[in-house]
């Protein structure tokens, strides 16, 4: 696993909200809704570069709102939906009800 995925306990409203706050990474989420592992290339837009995305990846990860792995030369990223579900009830389903 790649470092900095916070224990379930450790992921507070204040971070995932200000991770959300941006709508790249609030695009990435409607994304991953539905349960689904995305490489970091798939989830990229074309006009977005790797490094910049690299920042984003680190803020939702940092933050609790998914997991990344490594698998051969790419990372996969999926939302930590149970984990979200469970620390704020209601918050994800909102969240994309308005998006």
């Amino acid at each position: 696993m790649i470092a900095n995925h916070p224990e379930p306990e450790q992921i507070t409203l204040e971070n995932v909200l200000l991770a959300l706050g941006n709508p790249l990474r609030l695009e990435i989420l409607r994304l991953l809704a539905d349960g689904s592992e995305l490489s970091c290339n798939a989830l990229r837009p074309e006009d977005i570069a790797k490094s910049t995305m690299t920042h984003h990846w680190r803020v939702l990860r940092d933050s609790g709102v998914i997991w990344q792995r490594p698998q051969g030369r790419e990372n996969m990223i999926s939302l930590r939906r149970e984990d979200l579900d469970a620390r704020f009830p209601g918050l994800l389903d909102t969240l994309l009800k308005v998006m």
